[in-house]
């Protein structure tokens, strides 16, 4: 029996949104918050940096009133990823905007940083970091993350390689904290399944890419639903580390998504500042996406996974 912390208790669905760079704004979170499950998105999507206390201010106040009519119902509580690589210069500012709204749960990616868990524990938050393999598990739980985010093979954005059921399998070996699982999951029997696995809860970020609230072209949305996996790419090029990205797009830049070049991991970029950019004009996806076929708001979506998640419950208690 794995210890989840209150805050991550009594959700309505096992699911945290992922947080979509550029993609996740106030507007989705809130509405994933709404639907019962955990929203978030990056900090860096506040551009320039003084917006993230508005949104901050926005969301917290959001979904406080909506909690007040509610009580019944209260929404999901919202996460805020932080990439704590050396590269970020905004870090230690988006901290303290996360700490002024004592945001409840921050996601750490790109690094374990013991000083900013540290940070988030002093006003009672808790930390979920993501890793793609079992050694990096052991670093960040050893420099005070509460949770983890298994990362695996199919994943959308920067994705490892391991098949879900080693990596859950491995972590599950020695860490009995909140574990989510990410890669490919898209509807509710697989949320279901990553329960089955060992997991605690299932971070999905592709499909909301295709939603009204999203923060992203329609030509993008249109391509979650037309495409299937066999259109995702695994590539270091753009950002420096591995990651999934739409086949389409990368033609559309005039690149071969066969035939791309190696690059260099020492030169992380996550600031957009090259002529073909990660994730605005690169699109990046999961393997999941061939479940998706409409474009739809947020809420809608969760309630398609939610009574898909039943369904499966119940199918399993006829085996």
């Amino acid at each position: 029996m794995s210890m989840i912390p209150s805050i991550l208790k009594d959700l309505r669905l096992p699911v945290i949104g992922s947080p979509l760079f550029i993609i996740s704004n106030p507007k989705l979170v809130i509405a994933q918050c709404k639907a019962g499950i955990v929203g978030s998105m990056p900090a860096l999507n506040a551009r320039p940096a003084s917006l993230l206390d508005e949104w901050l201010a926005e969301i917290t106040e959001e979904l406080a009133a909506y909690n007040t009519r509610h009580p019944e119902r209260p929404a999901a509580p919202f996460a805020i990823n932080q990439i704590v690589h050396k590269s970020n210069d905004r870090l230690e500012h988006d901290v303290e905007m996360c700490k002024k709204y004592k945001v409840p749960i921050i996601i750490t990616s790109l690094g374990a940083r013991e000083e900013v868990n540290s940070e988030i524990h002093s006003y009672g938050g808790i930390v979920m970091h993501d890793v793609i393999n079992n050694m990096f598990a052991h670093k960040a739980i050893d420099k005070g993350a509460d949770g983890l985010i298994a990362v695996a093979a199919g994943a959308g954005g920067h994705a490892g390689v391991k098949s879900p059921f080693a990596l859950v399998q491995e972590i599950r070996e020695w860490f009995q904290g909140p574990l989510a699982l990410a890669g490919s999951i898209s509807t509710g029997s697989s949320v279901l399944a990553a329960q089955a696995m060992g997991a605690d809860f299932a971070y999905i970020g592709s499909p909301f890419i295709a939603t009204h609230e999203a923060n992203a072209v329609h030509e993008y949305k249109q391509a979650i639903v037309n495409h299937t996996s066999d259109d995702v790419i695994y590539s270091n090029l753009f950002t420096g580390v591995h990651g999934n990205y739409l086949a389409p797009s990368i033609k559309k830049a005039g690149l071969d998504p066969n035939n791309l070049p190696e690059s260099d991991p020492s030169k992380m970029n996550f600031s957009g500042d090259t002529k073909v950019k990660a994730w605005k004009d690169i699109w990046g996806c999961g393997q999941g996406i061939g479940a998706i076929h409409e474009i739809t708001g947020a809420g809608e979506f969760v309630n398609k996974l939610y009574k898909e998640y039943i369904a499966a419950r119940e199918r399993l208690k006829q085996i």
